[in-house]
């Protein structure tokens, strides 16, 4: 063992090599007999690709560059794809998600367009297509823009002729529902075809809020009848909706404060655990029902795992693996279950599940150590106490290296990380982003603060109106909470998030003076100007569950904003953003860095091209850990070896 400083720590984790594994598998499918799902090729321009396993194993590249298999509905998008067997063949329809126009294709063949180009604002946009071969349609859920604004959108269920007679006629794209309802999920039709079901919901609702359970009949002609309501509301979010094989309506609902499972209006697993979860992307799907009657679920509280739901009975099997994580994507054929899985060493791979002999085994995407495993984390999971007492769930990964120690009169330096949403969680997996940090000697504190999902709907609440606080204060109590047991070094923590993390970690060096420095990715930092047209369509109406309303408490946006408090900065940051970002635009960063100039806080600001919400380059990546990496260098006074310097300016 080599005694040397925390944070510089040799590492064969580079920026590279985490950025060549950023991304995961996606919207698994059966296509006949094979698994097929999307995953991404940071490499390629951060474009996501189709995957197909063959029945002999083999696995097989649907789609080469440039096709990017990615819808943009309702910016975060949704399932992008569907596909069937058709004289003995695949036949396969997708979003791409340079012009967002659905796509017909056979493996190795042309893809040929199905849906026409709109000049108008964001355009036509397609997402959760469902396959009607006796109709010759695809049934998708459209978004269609009316004009320049993020809000002159209206979204209905809508059916494609797959012949292509559509791609050059707007007039030929068959309107399945009206737009009284300002969102909609991909429709269910039940298996005697009758009878169809549907999410919706309305502003300034976010679907975790309330949503409507919608069932219509279906005629003779295809078109839908006058839909009913037959679960859901104001105060109870309805997940996901299903048909089981014998026609009766599942679905998830948090009625009881908790997404439990019910089939046509009962309870099958009550239980205070998760069978469903925020609906961020149109296809999410924590379950599945299979033919035999028995379901497939994705459920727990916090982590979860893939188990089978006997509706009769109420008995819960899980699967057995090295698995502790599995993503809200499921598919379902005969007596398979395909689903996407992961643990803290290992990252997600395509998993199957034989009902039939209980055996699970991963059939793509496959795990592959790229560096010896002992370099990998050793987290654990938490419960710390925050104010009034409340729980905090946390992952912590303290520093960790085969071959290195610090001195014994050392503390380790500590990241909180703050994930987005802000209605989310920080899944525990393995992620050479954190590797990345921790084989170098800095620790990683991942906080799921009062707000986030998994934990039932009354932590989920914490943060109504009380964004900029609870978050704020629940990192805090975290990074300090370290501090004070010994493990972590009081003077040198550091906060970093994205989108919503971004917030909260702006918001924590204005309100607090816990951290030495700070990493901000593509953040809301202005909450007028964010809730006034600068951000799309979904989320436009968020803050008024998050702050409140604007017209009863305009002064709340302003207190809370860290652009309004820039002179309360003193700690050194780097700010990170897409100058393609449509949901948190590069205009938030501009106006803050205005009222930072002159102020002499040291600080960097990279603007990336061609990079939106979220990124997904690999030389995106690279240099986001750099920079983040010389961030903490400089303020920590640590050398790690081999890192670029990055230019801090005041």
């Amino acid at each position: 063992m080599r005694t040397l400083a925390y944070g510089s720590w040799p590492s064969p984790i580079g920026a590279a090599l985490a950025a060549a594994h950023d991304g995961h598998p996606e919207y698994v499918g059966f296509v006949g007999e094979e698994a097929w799902w999307t995953e991404p090729r940071p490499t390629e321009g951060g474009r996501r690709t189709l995957v197909r396993r063959r029945v002999d194993g083999t696995e097989e590249l649907v789609l080469p560059a440039p096709w990017n298999v990615r819808s943009r509905v309702i910016e975060y998008g949704g399932q992008p794809w569907a596909g069937a067997v058709v004289d003995g063949e695949p036949l396969v329809v997708f979003v791409h998600f340079a012009d967002q126009r659905l796509y017909r294709c056979r493996p190795g063949g042309e893809p040929v367009p199905l849906t026409p180009v709109s000049p108008v604002g964001g355009g036509l946009r397609w997402a959760d297509p469902q396959l009607r071969l006796e109709r010759g349609e695809v049934w998708c859920v459209l978004e269609e823009f009316t004009g320049d604004a993020p809000d002159d959108v209206r979204r209905v269920l809508a059916a494609v002729p797959l012949d292509g007679s559509a791609a050059g006629d707007r007039d030929a794209v068959r309107e399945l529902t009206d737009d009284r309802h300002r969102f909609v999920t991909g429709a269910r039709l039940a298996p005697d075809g009758r009878r169809v079901a549907w999410l919706a919901w309305d502003h300034p609702r976010m679907p975790w809020d309330g949503t409507e359970l919608l069932v219509a009949e279906v005629g003779e002609d295809g078109a839908f009848g006058e839909a009913r309501r037959v679960a859901g509301g104001p105060q109870e979010s309805i997940a996901q909706v299903e048909w089981s094989a014998d026609g009766r309506l599942l679905y998830a609902s948090d009625r009881t404060g908790w997404w439990n499972l019910y089939r046509d209006g009962e309870s099958l697993c009550p239980r205070e655990e998760e069978f469903g979860g925020p609906l961020w992307k149109l296809g999410y799907r924590w379950f599945a029902p299979l033919d035999s009657g028995l379901i497939a679920v994705v459920h727990g509280c916090g982590a979860t795992t893939l188990g089978i739901l006997d509706p009769e009975t109420g008995e819960l099997v899980d699967a057995a693996g090295p698995w502790t994580e599995f993503a809200p994507s499921l598919a379902v054929h005969a007596d398979r279950v395909a689903a996407v899985g992961a643990s803290p060493r290992s990252a997600y791979e395509v998993v199957e599940l034989d009902t039939g002999t209980g055996r699970a085994r991963v059939i793509g995407a496959a795990h592959d150590d790229a560096v010896d495993p002992a370099y990998y984390p050793e987290p654990q999971i938490r419960t710390f106490t925050g104010p009034a007492g409340r729980e905090i769930h946390a992952h912590i990964y303290p520093p960790h290296h085969p071959g290195c120690t610090a001195p014994d009169d050392e503390l380790p330096p500590y990241v909180v990380w703050a994930h987005g949403g802000p209605t989310a969680r920080a899944p525990l997996v393995l992620d050479l982003g954190i590797a990345y940090f921790t084989s170098r000697g800095i620790g990683v504190a991942e906080v799921d603060y009062g707000g986030s999902a998994g934990y039932g709907r009354e932590y989920r609440n914490l943060l109504r109106e009380q964004w900029g606080v609870v978050d704020v204060e629940d990192c805090a109590a975290v990074a300090t909470a370290l501090a004070d047991e010994g493990t972590a070094d009081r003077d040198r923590l550091a906060i970093r998030g994205g989108s919503a993390g971004g917030w909260t970690a702006a918001s924590s060096l204005v309100a607090t003076d816990v951290y030495a420095c700070g990493t901000i990715l593509y953040p809301v930092l202005d909450l007028a100007g964010w809730g006034a047209g600068e951000t799309h369509d979904f989320e436009s109406r968020y803050l008024e569950t998050l702050i409140g309303p604007y017209a009863e408490v305009p002064g709340r946006y302003a207190q809370r904003s860290p652009s309004e408090h820039a002179d309360r900065i003193t700690a050194p940051f780097l700010l990170l953003q897409g100058l393609d970002d449509v949901i948190c635009p590069p205009a938030q960063c501009e106006r803050f860095l205005a009222r930072m100039t002159g102020r002499g806080v040291p600080h960097a600001y990279i603007a990336f091209e061609g990079e939106g919400h979220g990124f997904r380059r690999a030389e995106t990546t690279i240099r986001v850990l750099e920079s983040e990496l010389s961030l903490y260098a400089q303020v920590f006074g640590i050398d790690p070896p081999g890192v670029p310097a990055l230019e801090v300016t005041k």
